[in-house]
């Protein structure tokens, strides 16, 4: 389905810029890809204590986590 949507001037050079800079096809494929990017979930977090503990297995990062007594 195709429509049509009333911009600002000011929206309308913005999307020229944005649309050659991204080498884009339509206002509606920049506008996508802007979409896309933007909603894309944050960087993962998994791995990054890996800096803190160096090449220590997963078993010796938890083996003094808990003492004997304090297991239920």
């Amino acid at each position: 389905m195709v429509t049509t949507i009333q911009v600002d001037e000011k929206t309308i050079l913005v999307l020229k810029k944005l649309k050659e800079m991204l080498n884009a096809s339509s206002y509606d494929d920049a506008i996508t890809r802007m979409a896309i990017k933007h909603m894309k979930p944050e960087k993962s977090m998994a791995g990054s204590l890996k800096k803190y503990t160096g090449k220590l297995s997963r078993k010796d990062i938890l083996k003094d986590l808990r003492d004997k007594d304090d297991r239920i």
